[in-house]
């Protein structure tokens, strides 16, 4: 097939979909688009001979209204960065509950670092809000260290690894049953700021939370009164609201908490696995089967 990739060039993807038989061409004449832009960019019309377009990430919400104003399959990256996430996930809760920032730093005494310091091992459950297929990468990654794991989905299906798994609808019942809570849920209207004052005030004092997914996920004002309250021990954020962070931002200077600057998976990494991901959606879509990364606008992932 061919296919036009807009906004940037990317080599690895296009040496990849090279040699999977695909041709790049330009827009008018392509089978498919791959686009790696923000939406602001993305072709005010796309001519007819488009049949469906590639997006390089799993979250969509970045993209919906763009998505809404056009007829065309879209299909997402889920599932290409299990990996990646998963491992940069475990590196953020492990910096969190090892204070890796000690004294003279943001701790004032050896002491304090002690008493910070847990360890993932010691009887702890983990919940995984959005135990999708990075959720069920971090299970496996986390069985060597053994904690309890509560897994929550849409559906409620018991996901494999897990101890027990509870529908989203129920998450209610999870907050006060976790010592640590990863947050890999899609950004939708109905999770928009999911986790605020009234869930912390439902998490045990010594929880840890960490956000993997979308920024919004998690009430930027409510997390820090929490954390001031000593409602919650700590937090571990690969992603923020607002993102990024304002130099003078208190989250900063909170030593519970650690920030990376949103590379639980990196562009290199994006780069080098899309035209994989790619070619297989192609391959679906000409075998005239379902693409299994397919994109429902409406519901947001």
């Amino acid at each position: 097939m061919k296919y036009a990739m807009l906004p940037e060039q990317w080599e690895e993807s296009i040496e990849t979909l090279r040699g999977a038989g695909h041709e790049l061409a330009e827009l008018s004449d392509a089978d498919f688009l791959i686009y790696n832009g923000d939406g602001s960019d993305f072709p005010l019309r796309l001519p007819e001979n488009i049949k469906f377009v590639q997006i390089p990430s799993a979250g969509v919400d970045h993209l919906l209204d763009v998505m809404k104003e056009t007829d065309v399959i879209w299909s997402n990256a889920a599932g290409v960065f299990d990996n990646t996430v998963a491992e940069s996930t475990i590196a953020l809760l492990l910096a969190q509950l090892h204070a890796h920032r000690y004294v003279n730093d943001t701790f004032s005494s050896y002491e304090e670092v002690q008493d910070h310091k847990t360890y993932l091992h010691e009887d702890k459950t983990v919940a995984i809000i959005g135990a999708g297929g990075i959720g069920k990468r971090l299970i496996t990654m986390l069985s060597g260290f053994g904690p309890r794991i509560i897994a929550v989905n849409r559906s409620g299906n018991a996901v494999p690894g897990a101890d027990e798994t509870y529908p989203i609808s129920e998450v209610d019942k999870v907050w006060p049953e976790a010592d640590y809570f990863v947050l890999i849920a899609p950004l939708t209207p109905q999770t928009h700021h999911m986790v605020n004052k009234n869930v912390f005030a439902q998490m045990p004092n010594h929880a840890v939370v960490v956000n993997v997914g979308r920024g919004p996920l998690i009430s930027t004002e409510d997390l820090l009164a929490a954390l001031d309250s000593g409602e919650i021990a700590g937090a571990a954020l690969d992603v923020t609201e607002p993102e990024p962070l304002p130099d003078d931002h208190p989250l900063w200077k909170d030593p519970r908490v650690v920030i990376a600057p949103h590379i639980a998976n990196t562009r290199n990494s994006v780069r080098r696995h899309l035209g994989a991901h790619t070619a297989k959606v192609a391959a679906a879509f000409e075998a005239g089967e379902e693409i299994p990364t397919r994109v429902d606008p409406n519901a947001g992932y």
